[in-house]
């Protein structure tokens, strides 16, 4: 099997410390196993994506040595690909138009005495299942049962009651936009990724994923969620809390950091290509890939 990996940015803002150590443990992995290794901009939610933030995110990468063997996909140009999945899972009944408000969703959470915490997920409680009932259609939601089991290169065994905890989530959003767990497994798979490297914040959505690709019947990757870089107050970096952007006076210097995070040693080098040559095979011990 040839390794196909990625590394896959929001352009919400410039790459930050964390947003490096997903890159650089992703950009690794595919090296160690003589694999290749993508960029894909994922700027499906479009009004959150400033002008000019995705060439800013290619070249932080590029300053640190991480050139992808590809040219870079864009989610914004995909939008024909989504619909075909999801009129492929309509036509399956595996998916249906929902006409729920937020405010819908947690009023019937609260009649059922569900009422949830600020911030948590909202389980979808089922209203629409049957049908609209006379509401207007403004979203589309995958059909879920049950629990979902995977293992996770890092993390070990998981388990998540999708049902119960997430219930049958969005695949398009209320205002006309795909939602990012579509348009992420119909890339992976139109790609080839065989393998998904990626911050542990994201290993929640993976049963999702794994759902919607068995739905659509396509393979599902290899996972690996990577260490978080965090905070003085213990909170993950993230461009939504402010996470200044990446400094590259020094590149070695900030590979050197987001290496520290993945565990891997302290290694002298005045390039980034040449620290990532001594990076590659360090990953490979440590991950126990034969190299």
């Amino acid at each position: 099997m040839v390794y196909r990996g990625r590394f896959a940015p929001s352009p919400t803002g410039p790459l930050h410390a964390g947003s490096l150590v997903a890159a650089l443990a992703s950009w690794l992995d595919a090296r160690a196993h003589g694999g290749t290794w993508g960029v894909r901009i994922e700027d499906v939610d479009r009004p959150r994506c400033p002008p000019g933030t995705d060439q800013l995110i290619l070249q932080q990468l590029a300053r640190c040595g991480l050139l992808p063997d590809q040219t870079p996909w864009w989610q914004s140009t995909r939008d024909a690909a989504y619909a075909t999945a999801a009129a492929a899972l309509l036509a399956a009944d595996l998916a249906y138009p929902c006409g729920c408000t937020r405010k819908d969703i947690d009023a019937a959470l609260v009649a059922r005495g569900m009422a949830h915490e600020r911030f948590a997920e909202r389980p979808y409680p089922g209203t629409c299942r049957n049908g609209l009932h006379g509401k207007r259609e403004r979203a589309l939601r995958l059909r879920v049962h049950g629990t979902v089991q995977w293992t996770d290169r890092r993390l070990g065994p998981q388990t998540q009651d999708v049902a119960s905890v997430v219930g049958d989530f969005v695949l398009k959003r209320a205002d006309g936009l795909w939602a990012y767990q579509l348009a992420v497994v119909v890339d992976d798979a139109e790609q080839g990724i065989t393998h998904v490297v990626r911050g542990e914040d994201l290993a929640d959505n993976t049963a999702r994923q794994i759902l919607l690709q068995r739905a659509l019947g396509v393979a599902t990757p290899a996972y690996l969620h990577s260490p978080l870089v965090r905070g003085a107050d213990g909170h993950k970096l993230s461009k939504q809390n402010g996470a200044a952007a990446l400094a590259l006076h020094d590149p070695v210097a900030a590979l050197q950091a987001a290496a520290a995070v993945l565990g891997l040693p302290a290694m002298e080098a005045a390039t980034p290509q040449t620290w990532l040559l001594q990076a590659v095979p360090a990953w490979a011990g440590m991950m126990r890939i034969p190299f």
